[in-house]
């Protein structure tokens, strides 16, 4: 049990009978009992937090109440941040059904964790994030035979940062490609959802979970755990939502030659720069947004002049990919 206390003086707030304290010597289910136990009490007082160790679930009770999607949940460590020069070095898969009419997962869990030889050494900066060494992956390589059988039951991949993710199991396997991706991180709007942080720790912290982080594992299972909440009331579950976004069409826009004075508008927007192709770009999701996007810009950054902006369609199977989607200019007309 983790604790986060705040200490306070003079509380006139009855202090709680006290729970003995579990010792070496008592069986484990009774050590188990006192400490929830305790956890009840310290939650039952305004000035207490309790975080649990989150332990994976293997098994969902639940009936799915309609029709469901196989969610394959992903992750992986790797040996550094560019998928070119860098290589995998554990890939770890959670695939479960989920329902589409309660955004919920049932039945069996199917896992998936191994390492990969990268070939190269592990660095000592990434060992010491990852706790992952060099003698951990000598000589270890990835089943491939059962990657491919996965795939082949999947609907959709998920990742929480699919933008790192895909890129280096698209350079590592085939099958990946022709799945279409959501992002966890990018197609739930956290900001609104009131968190102050997209971090899955910071995420499964505020759900009262506590886990060991930065390994891919861990991580699939945490990720698992926080799309089963909702990050909005009423809203559907995390898992619902990005299956429907994995339905829209986004776009990359780019704000094609905006004026300079534009770029603090620009930011505040969502904009972010493309140091490489110098221009200010954005992602949006659906038609809708898009035009809305498009008339924004016109009447804000280009001030009603004619302009013409680039504009690349991403659809499921190429969004958060290194591939291209479909390239256009659109013209914003006086």
């Amino acid at each position: 049990m983790n604790q986060q206390f705040d200490f306070g003086f003079n509380d006139p707030t009855p202090t709680p009978t006290p729970t003995p304290t579990p010792t070496p010597d008592m069986a484990p289910s009774t050590a188990v009992a006192d400490l929830q136990a305790l956890a009840k009490q310290l939650e039952a007082h305004p000035d207490y937090r309790v975080l649990r160790r989150l332990v994976p679930t293997l098994h969902f009770e639940r009936k799915p109440l309609g029709p469901t999607r196989r969610v394959l949940i992903l992750d992986t460590e790797t040996t550094g941040l560019d998928p070119v020069k860098e290589r995998v070095i554990e890939l770890a898969m959670v695939c479960v059904d989920v329902c589409t009419v309660s955004g919920l997962p049932c039945g069996e869990v199917t896992v998936f964790d191994q390492f990969d030889d990268p070939g190269k050494p592990i660095s000592p900066e990434i060992e010491q994030l990852t706790g992952i060494t060099n003698a951990m992956v000598k000589d270890q390589h990835l089943d491939e035979d059962r990657i491919a059988s996965l795939l082949a039951q999947a609907d959709l991949v998920v990742a929480h940062n699919a933008g790192f993710d895909r890129p280096f199991v698209e350079a590592r396997l085939r099958g990946f490609d022709a799945l279409p991706w959501a992002c966890s991180f990018a197609d739930i709007d956290w900001k609104a959802a009131g968190q102050s942080s997209a971090k899955l720790e910071n995420l499964a912290l505020k759900l009262g979970w506590f886990y060991d982080a930065h390994r891919a594992d861990a991580d699939c299972h945490a990720l698992l755990t926080v799309l089963c909440s909702e990050p909005e009331p009423g809203k559907g579950t995390g898992l619902a939502r990005l299956m429907a976004a994995a339905t829209q069409t986004a776009y990359r826009l780019q704000a094609t030659n905006a004026p300079f004075e534009t770029k603090d508008l620009l930011k505040a927007r969502g904009y972010r720069w493309n140091n490489e192709q110098r221009v200010w770009a954005t992602r949006l999701s659906g038609q809708e947004d898009l035009e809305a996007e498009l008339g924004w810009l016109k009447a804000s950054v280009y001030k009603g002049r004619n302009a013409r902006v680039q504009l690349e369609t991403l659809h499921a199977n190429t969004l958060y990919s290194s591939r291209p989607g479909e390239v256009e200019s659109r013209m914003l007309e006086a």
